[in-house]
């Protein structure tokens, strides 16, 4: 009758949430048979009401930390709602047993065995507990005889924590007169003799004689026993611990043995089980976050960023990690404030539905910026903390190089903010130190084998490349690749022949064609271009080269881009360092140094886990440049949070520079390779910017705005507003409605916000909406919230701006005249030379991202608006094959910046008191 109700409740509540199912987890620690039998049966009961059973079994060498880990993870685990830990634990390791079930989570220990639940009850807690699941059936069947208990005088023989102990206290509470009895009981006959219910479960075969027990009794037997009993194949049966052939002469109801209380047992952790998932289902709505929001207090004027993130205290970080659905052990903590998701999440969820992916990006930028980050922020905190929805910001991490420079912190802005903002823009988790270092790696690996092969003769590189190890040579798994890729299908170093050893071992590097750079994360003009190998160690090799910024580092942007742990060492494999003097290219796999560079790369292939100022979660990961790399976050983190977010929720993440570098980047590099497929784009406007579209004079970083700027002028912004119709125009062409955030200034009058409204509609956008976000958090942006959700409900029909198959030169004019509005393209020598190398060397085929710069459509800065009829010059063109695009450069540029006069490091410093960080970053 239990089970058959149960399955009743399960279909019911299936029906009301589709795809939920209570979760029961059962831990066995050993393989004692007896074990297994009862696990079988809980299992067997489980499937057919229809609740999910995990078995989860450790070996009988599990330490008391395996135990405790284990249960942990089953602790934090949303699709679990009962857990028990199978007794007794068969380990050859001591193992504190009432440690163990202590550590089960009181609301899923549905054994009831803790502490907690074993208070409760006690206390007469009844509804607020889990009852052990003996005296639990113990009592149903009680109550299936119809007898009141009310008023009763009940006995219980045995006094254990699972069956004696709690039994009393059940029948207490259930307002019957209690005596527990036990082995040392003198008068055990008598005090039967009193009982109108009697529960026994003293583990003694046969211990109560019928002639004991009170006419008319109630009688629950707990025991199983064996006996010897020859007529028996085994040679014994199983008998309870009451005589059961002369009890069953007095008692009114009496459970035989086998077949009585053990299947009751079983019933009863099933109804648990589902009880603890209808509790669950009165908590969390499934698919809906339980997490809690911080309330801003808003002040004015705007304090500035540091003042704002450090009067806000952040929730603890594992707190906002359980709130979204991320179990502990996918979790590795760095303090209080940030963590690393592992990716084994992912593979968790791999059959969840993905949740709705935003992008936001924005018209032309000032060299002041127009609020992406900011827009970003308040997005997700009005989605959030305001419209209640699941939501996750995926950003870039900023570099140092530019925080220290003359860019500050990147953060976001005012009550728009990822928290704490000093650990956003500093270390946070070490990512791209742990890049530079692999860059490093690899520019010292190129010049080191250039120098040992012009000091060494073929048989010397052989014997060091590969040494003899207690007499024995043997290749390393790299250096079969390197053979297999020239084509000796051999792996018996004593076999290759001279010719063999000649192409294994030089790589013959063609210095002029070197391409990877050394990099530091910090902003040092002087560094852009040096000469090394002055030493006289050197032995006169001495070469050009480089510094660039960490952050424009092609492994960065392999980070951003690959979709595990296996696939970046696949991608950092393929990188192409430099060609060979026979134009072939070398690549860090010919170098060796592939395996070094995962090793140095494993745990900046994590995700990292921060939040908002208002308490929504926010995945900062990888930055790669917007110029020469594509300029978006990774792939790794928006796959996760489109997963932790559900179907119904939002991932909003950020494309580096204007829409037509970051945006265009985003779609046709990041879209092709994640497989993600966008459903609207955020795109940020200002009336400083489009102002200056119009023709307003120079906005300079640190210099005061002139009065175009803090005045009225429809005339100015209506002509500034061809540079955001083109972008809008831009967004369309992927076929992606568009909603277009005015992120409004103090300077801006109300006819100037509703101009740009206006004619961002007129352009085609989906939506414009005036957003105040950046002086009241997401309250500011809960209008622009609302149109994503609506532009979210509308068909999405992405598509890509070119087949990758086409020639490189015909990608290239396709983004020049769709994109940038140019009437052609023009490939200087250089740049002629390297299509036809990269063509050869089988790189056609990669996706284009265009270094261009991101303060005009065209390659001139100084053309503003929405230039037309200009012919787009093509200096140069690299290849970033790990990565996986060709970068033709537009123009002269730097991936080396420097430091203006006065650097935003004036402003920094610890604070006297509290030793934390003062500045303006």
């Amino acid at each position: 009758q239990v089970r058959e109700r149960l399955k009743s409740q399960v279909i019911e509540m299936k029906e009301k949430y589709p795809g939920f199912r209570p979760g029961l987890a059962i831990l066995q620690v050993g393989n004692r048979d007896d074990s297994n039998l009862y696990i079988n049966m809980k299992l067997k009961a489980a499937a057919e009401i229809g609740i999910s059973a995990n078995h989860i079994k450790l070996p009988n060498t599990a330490t008391e930390a395996d135990v405790l880990k284990c249960i942990a993870s089953l602790n934090g685990d949303p699709a679990v709602h009962g857990f028990i830990v199978q007794l007794p634990l068969d380990s050859d390791k001591p193992i504190n047993t009432e440690k163990i079930t202590n550590a089960v989570a009181p609301e899923k220990d549905v054994d009831g065995l803790s502490s907690i639940n074993a208070g409760k009850l006690s206390r007469g807690d009844l509804g607020d507990c889990f009852i052990p699941c003996t005296p639990k059936g113990c009592m149903e069947l009680i109550r299936q005889t119809g007898v009141q208990v009310t008023g009763k005088r009940a006995v219980v023989v045995g006094r254990s924590k699972i069956v004696g102990a709690p039994m009393h206290d059940l029948l207490l509470w259930n307002n019957a007169t209690v005596t527990t009895c036990h082995s040392k009981t003198s008068t055990l006959a008598e005090e039967v003799g009193k009982a109108d219910i009697l529960v026994v479960a003293a583990g003694k075969a046969e211990m109560v004689k019928g002639e004991w027990i009170k006419p008319g009794a109630i009688v629950i037997d707990c025991g199983i026993n064996h006996v010897p009993d020859s007529t028996k194949a085994s040679g014994k049966r199983v008998v309870g611990d009451v005589a059961y052939n002369t009890a069953k002469e007095k008692a009114s109801y009496i459970t035989p043995v086998p077949g009585g209380v053990g299947p009751m047992t079983v019933a009863m952790l099933m109804q648990s089980t589902v009880e603890s998932a209808q509790r669950f289902l009165q908590k969390f709505q499934p698919g809906k976050w339980n997490i809690y929001y911080n309330q801003l207090t808003l002040k004015m004027p705007v304090p500035s960023d540091i003042e704002i993130s450090q009067s806000c205290i952040p929730k603890p970080i594992d707190q906002v990690a359980q709130e979204v659905g991320l179990l502990p052990d996918e979790l590795e903590l760095y303090g209080q404030t940030k963590a690393k998701v592992h990716l084994s999440a992912l593979q968790r969820l791999k059959n969840q539905p993905d949740g709705k992916y935003v992008v936001v990006t924005g018209i032309t930028p000032t060299p002041l910026g127009e609020g992406k980050s900011t827009t970003t922020v308040g997005l997700v905190q009005a989605l959030g903390a305001h419209l209640h929805q699941n939501v996750f910001a995926c950003l870039r991490q900023p570099s140092q190089g530019p925080t220290f420079g003359i860019k500050g912190g990147a953060a976001g802005g005012g009550y728009c903010q990822v928290i704490p903002m000093e650990e956003f823009n500093l270390h946070l988790t070490g990512d791209i130190h742990a890049i530079t270092a692999a860059n490093n790696l690899v520019a010292a690996a190129i010049d080191a084998r250039i120098f040992h092969e012009l000091t060494q003769n073929d048989q010397a590189l052989y014997t060091r490349l590969v040494p003899s190890v207690n007499g024995v040579r043997k290749f390393s798994d790299i250096q079969i690749r390197r053979l297999q890729k020239l084509g000796i299908n051999k792996t018996d170093p004593a076999t290759l022949t001279k010719e063999e050893v000649k192409l294994f071992v030089r790589l013959d590097i063609d210095p002029g064609t070197i391409t990877w750079q050394r990099v530091l994360d910090t902003n040092d003009r002087f560094l852009r271009k040096i000469t090394i190998g002055q030493s006289p160690t050197e032995k006169g090799f001495s070469r050009m080269a480089q510094f660039d910024i960490t952050v424009s580092s092609e492994i960065m942007a392999v980070l951003a881009l690959s979709d595990g742990l296996d696939d970046m060492k696949k991608r950092l494999g393929r990188m192409v360092v430099a060609s060979s003097k026979r134009g072939e290219p070398v690549t860090t796999d010919d170098l060796g140094v592939t395996g070094a560079l995962a090793v140095l790369m494993k745990d900046a292939v994590k995700p990292n886990l921060m939040q908002t100022l208002e308490g929504t979660p926010v995945f900062v990961h990888a930055g790669p440049f917007a110029n020469i790399a594509h300029g978006n976050s990774s792939v790794l983190a928006d796959k996760i949070a489109l997963k932790l977010v559900g179907k119904d929720g939002f991932v909003v993440t950020e494309a580096g520079f204007g829409a037509d570098i970051g945006m265009e980047k985003f779609f046709n590099i990041k879209c092709r390779y994640s497989g993600l497929r966008p459903h609207v784009v955020v795109l940020v406007a200002t009336v400083r910017a489009l102002k200056m579209h119009g023709g307003g004079p120079a906005v300079t970083a640190g210099v005061p705005l002139p009065k175009e700027y803090t005045e009225e002028n429809l005339q100015l912004l209506a002509k500034g507003c061809s540079n955001l119709n083109k972008q809008i125009q831009n967004a369309r062409m992927f076929g992606v409605p568009v909603v277009v955030a005015v992120n409004a200034f103090k300077t801006d009058t109300k006819a100037e916000l509703a101009l740009v409204v206006k004619l961002a509609k007129e352009a085609g956008a989906f939506d414009a909406v005036e957003c105040t976000h950046w002086a009241e958090g997401g309250k500011g942006a809960v209008a622009l919230a609302q149109a994503v959700q609506r532009a979210s409900q509308t068909p999405s029909n992405f598509r890509f701006l070119y087949n990758v198959e086409l020639p490189v030169i015909d990608k290239i004019r396709l983004i020049a005249q769709k994109i940038y509005g140019a009437s052609d393209i023009e490939l200087l020598p250089e740049a002629q030379e390297k299509v036809a190398l990269y063509t050869k060397q089988g790189f056609g085929n990669l996706p284009i991202c265009m270094a261009k710069t991101h303060l005009s459509l065209s390659h001139d800065p100084e053309q503003k608006g929405a230039p037309t009829g200009f012919v787009l010059p093509i200096r140069d063109i690299r290849a970033s094959v790990g990565a996986g695009f060709l970068y033709p450069l537009v123009g002269t540029m730097s991936t080396m910046p420097g430091l203006p006069t006065r650097p935003c490091f004036y402003d920094i410093d610890l604070d006297p008191v509290s030793g934390g960080v003062n500045g303006l970053f």
